[in-house]
């Protein structure tokens, strides 16, 4: 692997790049959905299937702790909670030069 693109097969393996990280945004998405996304990368992480993180369920109006699938294209999910707004500040001066 080279690096030089997200994907690579050779003789029938198949190596996908994947960046598991959050964005700082998270909490946005984690308000509005009442997710626990850390928990959730943590769980899949450890061979948990999608459809069976209690968080997951409730999104979806199913028991948390139900074993049943979820048909992530067709199911509902619950409206989003409340309303947020995130903010970046950065310590710049626009009218500096940075040289590369």
């Amino acid at each position: 692997y080279t690096g030089q693109s997200n994907s690579q097969h050779d003789q029938g393996f198949a190596f996908l790049e994947l960046n598991p990280r959050l964005q700082v945004e998270h909490p946005v998405t984690e308000m509005i959905t009442r997710i626990n996304l850390p928990a959730c990368q943590l769980m899949v992480a450890m061979g948990i299937r999608i459809h069976r993180i209690p968080d997951v369920r409730r999104l979806y109006s199913r028991p948390p702790f139900s074993t049943s699938t979820i048909d992530f294209n067709e199911e509902p999910r619950r409206p989003p909670y409340g309303h947020c707004i995130a903010v970046r500040i950065t310590a710049e001066k626009s009218c500096s030069r940075i040289s590369t």
